[in-house]
């Protein structure tokens, strides 16, 4: 096909007026191209490296902020452990049993997430401090700090409460059946007196469901090492079967049920056999619980014959635990019965019936006492003192130290040593084996543990040398206070309501003003 002569023309026009480009000049053109295509990609690579170090930077310093953030907010110290939750938990639910179960929960929630409060090292904690380590029926616990029953009333976070500082944790009350304890509203605040009354009658979800709750925490710490239940209940863990942490104690608290017939010893012996049948396992320390105000007939249990008979029976019965260690068993008394012929008669108890020790103090029914000279209470706060129940507070301090005393020289008077040395001393050259086998004795002598061989050679005669083990509850707020329970006498102080009033910071604060109050040079 022959080309039109316009085109071919427009063509040749073209061709003839481009002129021709030298070669060398090209070459310069396309090697500039190429300089502007590497600085341009050598621009890109600056910039996103920067991009990246920002980056890091970022994360970096998120990370940094997170772990103080965190650190600082789990550390039992923080300053809104004590100056924020107590007081938002009081706004936030008037109701003062309410407010407990959300801290329960919330704490039981965060230990699961391990975002829970703990003790960190302290400032004090130096080897320039004062030791405040203990040594409670053969165990060395590295401070005498306990926490009371009433806050874990379900055995739902001990471990928990270990984490703020406390070497013993008490658990319970626990009745061998659930009940329901007394109608609602049953706990009660009096803020101006960092006080608090309860009635809440022991409601329990019952022995079962404590047993079964202790023992899948017995089963997941043994998988954590590789053991079964009975490996790690038996001492193969080397830790204590109740606390499952070295230099720590678990006490279960047991009672009996309300509608159970006070006036039957035989039938409340029953319930609370059975208690032990079903939490012996997993206690270190049993404690009876004959002192609480809420329970109808229950501080009638303190009279010297029902209570022996009571005693011995829950001792036998903890004897038979099936582990290599038994269970200590420890009565809880009541700080109404302060006539000298109802202590007398609670000291006969407990040394007749073998019982390890007692935890002296409850709450009171008394009103008497507690307000401070000088401190005015508002109109609801006094109206709040004529609800029915157990006051527990500050106040109560004086009493407990007085009570420490008298029933430290009351446990250690000859009188009742000799008395059961009279009436079992058969049966003394038999617990007397039994304690070389198993390493201990019951108690704490005052010269010191002695060792296997010494044991087994000690006559039945010395056994005046026993001596019962005392704990302390009641108006214990600082370190000073629990300075005081122990000098009059006792081993470990245990607190709650200044739990409530002070936070998860509480224990740790203790230890704290303890050691500073030690390490201060005496005029």
């Amino acid at each position: 096909m022959a080309v039109p002569r316009t085109i071919a023309n427009r063509a040749v026009f073209s061709a003839a007026a481009r002129p021709a480009v030298p070669r060398q000049t090209q070459t310069l053109r396309q090697l500039s191209r190429v300089q502007q295509r590497a600085a341009s990609t050598e621009s890109t690579t600056g910039s996103s490296a920067i991009s990246r170090a920002r980056t890091a930077l970022f994360l970096t310093s998120a990370v940094l902020s997170g772990t103080v953030i965190y650190i600082y907010a789990t550390d039992t110290r923080a300053f809104f452990h004590r100056h924020v939750i107590p007081p938002l938990l009081r706004f936030v639910y008037p109701d003062a049993e309410e407010a407990h179960n959300a801290a329960v929960s919330s704490m039981r929630n965060l230990y699961n997430l391990n975002l829970h409060p703990r003790e960190r090292g302290s400032a004090l904690t130096t080897n320039g401090d004062a030791d405040i380590s203990v040594s409670v029926f053969g165990s060395h616990l590295a401070n005498p700090i306990a926490i009371s029953a009433g806050l874990d009333k379900h055995a739902e976070i001990p471990d928990a409460l270990f984490a703020l500082g406390a070497s013993v944790v008490e658990v319970g009350g626990c009745t061998p059946r659930p009940q329901e304890g007394n109608p609602k509203p049953r706990m009660f605040r009096i803020p101006g007196l960092d006080g608090l009354i309860n009635r809440y009658g022991l409601n329990s979800g019952g022995a079962d469901k404590m047993a079964a709750r202790l023992r899948e925490r017995v089963r997941k710490f043994g998988k954590t090492i590789g053991l079964d239940e009975s490996g790690v209940l038996n001492g193969d863990a080397g830790v204590p079967p109740g606390s499952l942490s070295p230099g720590r104690m678990l006490l279960v608290q047991i009672a009996k049920n309300k509608e159970t017939d006070e006036s039957s010893v035989e039938a409340v012996a029953k319930d609370y056999v059975y208690c032990v049948q079903q939490l012996g396992r997993y206690a270190d320390v049993l404690v009876v619980n004959v002192s609480s105000p809420n329970t109808p007939g229950l501080r009638d249990l303190q009279a010297v014959e029902p209570l022996t008979k009571l005693l011995t029976a829950v001792v036998a019965e903890a004897r038979k635990t099936d582990r290599k260690v038994k269970p200590k068993v420890m009565v809880k008394v009541s700080p109404d019965e302060d006539e000298d012929s109802q202590m007398e008669g609670i000291v006969q108890a407990v040394w007749s019936s073998g019982v390890d020790g007692v935890i002296v103090g409850n709450t009171t029914k008394r009103r008497t006492g507690i307000i401070p000279p000088g401190v005015g209470i508002t109109h609801n706060e006094q109206m709040t003192l004529t609800e029915t129940g157990g006051y527990s507070g500050p106040m109560m301090l004086g009493r407990t130290v007085d009570l420490v005393k008298r029933y430290r020289k009351m446990l250690d008077g000859h009188s009742w040593r000799e008395l059961v040395q009279d009436t079992k001393r058969v049966e003394e050259a038999v617990d007397v084996s039994i304690a070389g086998i198993d390493d201990t004795i019951t108690g704490i002598p005052k010269e010191g543990l002695a060792t296997k061989s010494e044991t087994a050679s000690i006559p039945a005669t010395t056994s005046a040398k026993e001596q019962k083990t005392i704990f302390a509850t009641g108006g214990i707020t600082n370190g000073q206070d629990a300075l005081k329970v122990l000098n009059a006498g006792a081993s470990v102080a245990m607190v709650y309501t200044s739990l409530v009033y002070g936070g998860a910071g509480t224990i740790t604060r203790i230890k704290d003003e303890m050691k500073t109050e030690m390490d201060t040079p005496k005029a």
